[in-house]
């Protein structure tokens, strides 16, 4: 298992449950020690984030360190997401990355998301082990790995 500093949650955002429960086994396959949760919808991620609705009352549930976002869901997309986590306190915001994961081909897609300050990075799904990986080492150096 390994431990990142200030790794402590992953926020998986995609209205696709079935890509959901993909990318929580590629998370759990990399060894990450860090809590994985699961939002299908914009909305849904920015309560948890908030710890509205559902989440209030949690404030056990570690901050996310990363939220891999998709870009096409109903009701909030990601765009709309964006907008509204720009919006969001830097204590809500703290030690998070966003990285746009999609399967979107459309050039202008991946621009605007590059162009955004909060956006870290665009991936293409599905989302990689050796892609975590980097993202993880590159942002949040490895504090200890455990047998």
């Amino acid at each position: 298992m390994s431990k990142f500093k200030n790794l402590d949650c992953i926020l998986l955002v995609d209205d696709d449950l079935a890509t959901n429960f993909l990318h929580r086994k590629v998370v759990q396959n990399t060894g990450i020690k860090a809590h994985i949760e699961t939002a299908n919808s914009g909305q849904a991620a920015l309560d948890f984030l908030c710890q509205l609705n559902k989440y209030q009352n949690t404030g056990e549930t570690p901050r996310p360190g990363i939220i891999f976002l998709d870009i096409n869901m109903p009701g909030m997309n990601g765009w709309e997401f964006l907008d509204e986590y720009d919006k969001l306190n830097e204590a809500q915001k703290a030690k998070v990355i966003v990285v746009m994961l999609t399967t979107s081909l459309n050039p202008d897609d991946h621009k605007r998301a590059l162009d955004n300050k909060n956006v870290t990075t665009f991936l293409n799904k599905p989302l990689r082990k050796e892609a975590l990986m980097e993202l993880a080492d590159k942002h949040f150096g490895l504090a200890e790995i455990e047998e």
